[in-house]
């Protein structure tokens, strides 16, 4: 029987042979690495500084030389679709002249949006030069503001005006900030492929029923993971966020309303993009019309101050800032853009107000009106007593539904909202909430706030479970 010994012998030579294998091939990179230094740095001269060994070079590294000027052009490509370009006034006037007169000859024109048109909001976009992926490219910190805080921009509000005019047949938006709805534009005309984060919805009423809220209903939701912690007022059943992250389909039918963008881009003949890099939306195919024939595909107009994929098949490209644009032509097409108010935002008399127990599932900031001359008033809220009374939501005060009676939370102070919380979670400490379980029935679920979601930070570990049960059962 071999020893120990005879064993490492035996072993030894295999690993030394791979450890020279090993050896040879960081060699071999060293050795590539310092010929590509060599080649660049040649390259780098103009073609007359270069010596008679500087030429040599480059015909010996004939294919490190191709490679390098490969690489050199790609990322000279890539730099150039970042870079943001702005017509000047002549040619800005000349392009939105054209525009104008597309507008006026089409017959059933699609609005697409993008991020582009809420940056005017002091919301950031994607790919600009001070984007959310550029910034995480270069390793900055991105710096984030409460959505509540921005109100619709001059494009919102002058494609509300022209889908009233009966100019604008329907809008197809990516954005999931909520400024359409805000601008007041209907839901029938408008399809958020990417879902709102004022919105959550019960899938298991049929046909499902939405829930608009006057704060981030994403707060404790994450990708594959949509369950807002509050629960349908009609089934009881959980309700999940509208929001469609990277990777995933949507689960719902609104406020996405495929439907809708669908059977619009079947009838369109003329599609204006806005403030969209169309990175994403170029994948839906079902939205461009490319199905039919050639002659009588919609024709493309595009505003975005970025290269986009969609820029050779585009029968215009405007280089310009939304805004701007669209305030010029609303100019020429003789319409006024109304100014956005925020007492008069219609979310105030959509949103569905919260129940006593649902206080606790919520911590950011509450969307709320500012002075104005008179209440907004929502519709009836039914009570647990069958009667039902109105909500007012006025200058100073917001209303929310506590099922026996209505907290009032004062706008000039975000704490009061807080201050209601500790105040109920003292009173429901052992209250026990209904949870709809995935076979049908209800369960039993102790009322604390942050249980679900991002909201539980802890890890529970096994004895930890141990000891909860044993105390449950005590």
């Amino acid at each position: 029987m071999a020893t120990s010994l005879q064993v490492r012998e035996r072993v030894r030579p295999s690993r030394n042979c791979a450890k020279k294998t090993d050896r040879s091939a960081i060699l071999k990179k060293q050795e590539v690495k310092e010929k590509e230094r060599k080649v660049r740095e040649v390259l780098a001269k103009p073609a007359k500084l270069r010596t008679k060994d500087d030429r040599r070079l480059l015909r010996e590294c004939k294919d490190v030389a191709k490679e390098l000027e490969r690489r050199a052009r790609l990322k000279e490509m890539v730099k150039r679709k970042t870079l943001e370009v702005e017509d000047s006034s002549d040619v800005l006037e000349a392009k939105v002249e054209e525009l104008v007169s597309a507008i006026k000859r089409s017959k059933h024109p699609v609005v697409y949006t993008g991020a582009g048109i809420s940056t005017a909001a002091s919301i950031p976009d994607y790919r600009g030069p001070s984007g959310v992926w550029t910034l995480l490219q270069k390793g900055q910190e991105v710096r984030t503001k409460s959505l509540v805080d921005a109100d619709p921009t001059l494009t919102h509000m002058a494609i509300t005006e022209l889908q009233r005019q009966g100019v604008v047949q329907h809008v197809v938006s990516q954005n999931c900030d909520g400024l359409h709805l805000r601008s007041g534009l209907p839901q029938r005309v408008l399809s958020e492929v990417h879902g709102n984060m004022f919105i959550e919805v019960c899938t298991e009423c049929k046909p499902e029923v939405e829930y608009v809220r006057l704060f981030d209903v994403t707060e404790r939701t994450a990708c594959r993971r949509h369950f807002t912690g509050r629960f349908c007022h009609t089934c009881g059943g959980p309700l999940r966020d509208s929001i469609v992250h990277f990777g995933e389909k949507g689960a719902v039918q609104q406020p996405l309303n495929w439907s809708g963008a669908v059977a619009a881009a079947k009838e369109t003949d003329m599609i204006l993009c806005l403030g969209s890099s169309l990175k994403v939306l170029k994948r839906y195919t079902c939205l461009w019309g490319t199905s039919r024939v050639k002659s009588k595909q919609p024709r493309l107009y595009i505003v975005n101050l970025q290269w986009t994929p969609k820029d050779k098949m585009a029968v215009l490209k405007v280089h310009g800032k939304c805004d701007s644009v669209m305030e010029k032509v609303m100019a020429k097409l003789e319409l006024k853009i109304p100014k956005y108010k925020r007492s008069h935002d219609p979310i105030f008399t959509m949103a569905t107000p919260l129940r006593k127990q649902e206080l606790d599932t919520f911590s950011t900031k509450l969307l709320q009106p500012l002075p104005a001359t008179g209440p907004v008033l929502q519709e009836p809220v039914q009570t647990s007593s069958g009667q039902k009374e109105p909500v007012t939501t006025g200058p100073s005060h917001v209303s929310v539904n506590t099922s026996d009676s209505l907290v009032t939370a004062q706008s000039s102070d975000a704490g009061t909202v807080k201050a209601e919380l500790a105040a109920n979670a003292k009173r429901d400490e052992h209250e026990e909430l209904p949870v709809h379980s995935e076979q049908g029935h209800s369960a039993a679920v102790l009322a604390k706030p942050g249980w679900f979601g991002k909201g539980y930070h802890r890890k529970v570990t096994r004895s930890r479970k141990r000891r909860k049960l044993s105390q449950d059962s005590a």
